[in-house]
């Protein structure tokens, strides 16, 4: 877990969700007095502090302590929203789901918008006995006629109020007699079961702020207020390129060929960190098509898995370095996922390079991808939480590990299969615990980072 200062200067680095969205309708020329230009963060060094001289050798000493990496990730992503300037964009409701408000969801009209009834039952005027009218009052009707002293009507639940109703008297808080006269069974209070209009807002009452993430109910308020389409951020646009040639789409693993579990797992996990998945392109071990693919891009944000390390095949670091990329993050000191990158490609365009395991992917997606595409989706930085570890966890003597957890009450039960290559663990897991170096004891406090789909569900997150 980070200790309390590492803590102290993430909060304070960290901008909210509102400074973010003023990112996106910040005017040219505007941006902190840089005339139009986004300011350029030096690329981390040693330990992740910029401008720090090499305390190791080897390539560990380029690597970036794991909460410093995060960081810099969420001011690269301002600094591309301050180039990029993206404007707002106006979604019809059935597409806005997940997505950040632009603008304040204000009320169109009041709520609810005439007197309607809360109940099925009778509108009721004046004392009891009532006579009872031979038609009722269906909800979607035009206004009934008004009620007079000593009248009642029959009434269903949402319909609206005859002019002149006392009350509206519950179906099963009357009984009619033989002479179809109408008498309560208990006492009947003035304006009782109706919902007077402008119960829940006036027009133009501010109903939810700037930053609120579209969630099933912000669409149901939304249409309930008079809204056919909502002002919100547009989704980063991701394109993700798998390279491998050993790496195979369908089928048993044979031959020295396995099965890519990056393609299937990415794009959705992308979509739940709020990008547009634009396009999946296999490239292979191919220096020249993973060069063709990064530069024919156009995309927010590109991901690329494996080929971030020195071997024959990787090719990651050489094609950064034709693009003349700028590298924000070389590396960075957890496990699993240490050879993961972060460069800024042009001032709008990043690349996010993955490792080619699978959970040492996943720590990629959390250290770098999340913040980036958090920042320039505009969503709420989630809630930092700790739980007591319910098991030791072995650590890295220098390194922070994440580590594939269940919650089990007040606690979390750290998961086996949790080596680089492994998603057993992780497909079963809750969360991902932020385990020290040197490891933690059991009953040790932990931070927890939530799988997006645990809190948001699975159909905000992969809409």
């Amino acid at each position: 877990m980070t200790s309390p200062g590492t803590r102290a200067d993430e909060e304070a680095e960290d901008r909210h969700v509102e400074e973010a969205l003023a990112l996106v309708k910040e005017q040219p020329g505007a941006a902190h007095g840089d005339h139009g230009h986004a300011a350029r963060p030096a690329p981390a060094t040693s330990h992740g502090h910029q401008g720090a001289p090499p305390q190791q050798t080897g390539s560990h000493h380029r690597a970036t302590a794991w909460p410093e990496a995060r960081a810099i990730a969420e001011r690269a992503a301002r600094a591309a929203v301050r180039a990029a300037r993206r404007a707002p964009v106006s979604v019809p409701l059935d597409a806005a789901l997940g997505l950040t408000l632009a603008a304040p969801l204000t009320a169109l009209t009041d709520l609810p918008s005439f007197d309607t009834s809360a109940m099925d039952g009778w509108a009721v005027a004046g004392p009891g006995p009532w006579a009872v009218r031979d038609e009722g009052v269906l909800a979607g009707h035009a206004q009934p006629a008004p009620l007079t002293d000593g009248e009642a009507v029959r009434i269903a639940t949402g319909a609206r109020i005859p002019p002149d109703t006392t009350a509206v008297l519950r179906s099963e808080h009357g009984r009619t007699d033989e002479r179809d006269r109408l008498h309560p069974t208990r006492e009947v209070v003035h304006g009782q079961d109706i919902r007077p209009r402008g119960q829940e807002c006036r027009g133009g009452d501010q109903l939810l702020p700037v930053g609120t993430l579209a969630t099933p109910p912000v669409l149901g308020l939304a249409a309930a207020a008079g809204y056919d389409t909502l002002t919100v951020v547009p989704r980063p646009r991701v394109d993700v390129l798998v390279l491998g040639d050993e790496l195979l789409t369908e089928g048993l693993p044979h031959d020295g060929l396995i099965r890519d579990a990056l393609g299937p797992m990415l794009p959705p996990w992308l979509r739940a960190l709020g990008a547009d998945v634009r396009a999946v392109r296999r490239v292979g071990d191919d220096a020249d098509a993973l060069h063709r693919a990064v530069t024919a891009s156009d995309a927010d944000l590109i991901v690329t898995t494996g080929g971030t390390a020195a071997g024959p095949v990787d090719h990651v670091h050489p094609i950064l370095g034709r693009t003349g990329a700028e590298l924000l993050v070389d590396g960075v000191k957890v496990r699993p996922g240490h050879p993961m990158l972060l460069a800024r490609l042009r001032d709008d365009q990043h690349l996010v390079g993955l490792p080619g395991n699978p959970l040492a992917a996943v720590s990629g997606l959390f250290t770098l991808a999340e913040p980036f595409l958090r920042i320039l989706a505009a969503r709420p930085a989630p809630e930092p939480y700790t739980l007591p570890l319910r098991d030791a966890v072995h650590g890295h003597p220098y390194d922070t590990r994440l580590v594939p957890v269940v919650l089990r009450g007040d606690g979390a039960v750290p998961l086996h299969y949790n080596g680089p290559a492994m998603l057993r663990g992780i497909a079963a897991a809750d969360a991902l615990a932020v385990v020290p170096p040197g490891g933690a004891r059991s009953g040790q406090e932990a931070e927890l980072l939530d799988l997006p789909w645990t809190t948001g569900g699975i159909g905000v997150c992969f809409t």
